[in-house]
């Protein structure tokens, strides 16, 4: 009995504890703060402009900062495209230029091929900073694409005469006889379009621009007037012979898989002399219409099917000839098409990439913004929605540079929020 008085008041107090214990578990006390490295939000400051600006000079502690900053615009820019309505509250809320920024621009007309499939806050962020409504925009949206996907784009084309899908939809890889036929397609639209160009650009998704469109016409007026702009090379004698393509090669503008190693199997028709070179490229109208209608143009295409990376043979070879329209026959590597960081040049051409590398080329990361708005070039490759903040980056600086260089009043839905603390004199 009295083993049991002794023990009551034991049970009472381990009863207790264990109350207070099973209390603290199922709501435990906030705990203290730890001491953090990582930047609070107020130092993110006005974003994204304070950032990228900051970006844009390359300081130091800016690619660490971007890392915890998040991008709050893709989810912005998707939801006015949800559902279709009134096309002037769309063309307001994406923030389109609407009228053209001056004369000289006016009356240059451009024409855009841009082949997407996937990332369409990034594919609209695109589309504005190169859309202006003198130009002309054929949009080849991948057959793999979501249906959503698919039908937001066609919500805003629906909106505009001067874009369009393309007519025929079909899969198109990065690189091959698909993304050829792609561009082929979109051209044949854009000849037969009511509109008039002067020039045709082609644009995957991964690209961006850094120069606005009066900074383009400049470059292609200042020694391409006429002319076209395809990069590339006749293949070296000394490997003529060789059949071994495994080999990847680079160039300045891009690569080729295996092609300045390997013989061909069938030779080329019309006894051709097969050049390599970039799958970007700037070619006046005549040159498009000489492409669709001449023989050894058509000939060349169905020779194509069996080659490797035919989007990197098919228009220097064509823009090589003495009689084509715009041929540049003794032109190398010349033009400044796209800014590309390409592995092996790492430390001869660039500092390295900040991003990642993918097929030994560089997806940027924030800390390439410096490098890539040094370029000449008119386009920025690769970019994609890993790092948004890269793309948010460029295209407020220009959008900024675009409106700074128009001669007509700025539309109040033109220019994007908090621009005011965006450093323009460190970021030209």
């Amino acid at each position: 009995m009295s083993q049991l008085r002794a023990t009551k008041p034991g049970l009472l107090v381990c009863t207790a504890v264990c109350v207070c214990v099973f209390l603290y578990l199922r709501d435990p006390p906030p705990e203290e703060p730890e001491e953090s490295t990582y930047p609070s939000a107020v130092e993110c400051g006005f974003y994204p402009d304070e950032l990228c600006s900051a970006l844009f000079e390359g300081k130091e502690a800016a690619p660490q900062i971007a890392t915890f900053c998040n991008n709050p615009h893709g989810s912005q820019i998707l939801a006015h495209l949800r559902t279709p309505g009134n096309c002037s509250r769309i063309s307001q809320e994406v923030q389109l230029i609407t009228r053209p920024l001056s004369a000289e621009e006016g009356n240059f007309s451009l024409a855009y091929i841009v082949t997407t499939h996937k990332d369409l806050a990034m594919f609209v962020q695109l589309l504005r900073s190169i859309y202006v409504p003198q130009n002309l925009y054929c949009i080849h949206v991948d057959k793999k694409a979501p249906k959503k996907y698919k039908s937001a784009v066609q919500t805003l084309v629906n909106c505009f005469e001067n874009i369009f899908v393309s007519s025929k939809r079909g899969r198109v890889a990065h690189t091959g006889f698909t993304r050829l036929q792609a561009d082929l397609t979109c051209m044949r639209d854009l000849v037969r379009s009511k509109f008039q160009w002067n020039y045709v650009l082609n644009l995957c998704g991964h690209d961006f621009p850094i120069k606005t469109n009066k900074e383009i016409i400049r470059y292609i007026r200042s020694k391409w007037t006429d002319k076209n702009i395809t990069p590339g090379v006749m293949q070296p004698p000394h490997v003529a012979s060789e059949t071994n393509g495994s080999r990847l090669e680079f160039t300045p503008e891009g690569s080729i898989y295996g092609s300045p190693n390997r013989r061909f199997k069938d030779e080329p028709p019309h006894n051709l002399t097969i050049y390599f070179g970039s799958a970007y490229y700037v070619l006046t109208r005549k040159f498009v219409e000489f492409v669709l209608t001449d023989i050894r143009a058509k000939d060349l295409l169905q020779w194509s099917r069996n080659i490797q990376s035919p989007e990197q043979h098919y228009w220097v070879t064509l823009n090589r000839l003495k009689d084509a329209p715009g041929a540049t026959p003794d032109a190398g590597w010349e033009g400044d098409i796209r800014a590309i960081k390409w592995r092996n040049e790492e430390g001869s051409v660039h500092d390295g990439c900040k991003g990642r590398y993918v097929h030994e080329s560089c997806v940027y990361g924030p800390g390439d913004l410096p490098w890539i708005i040094r370029s000449p070039s008119l386009f920025a490759s690769k970019v994609d929605s890993t790092d948004p903040l890269v793309v948010t980056c460029l295209e407020r600086r220009h959008r900024l540079q675009a409106l700074r260089q128009a001669e007509v009043p700025a539309e109040p839905h033109w220019r994007f929020q908090q621009e005011s603390h965006f450093n323009t004199t460190r970021s030209r």
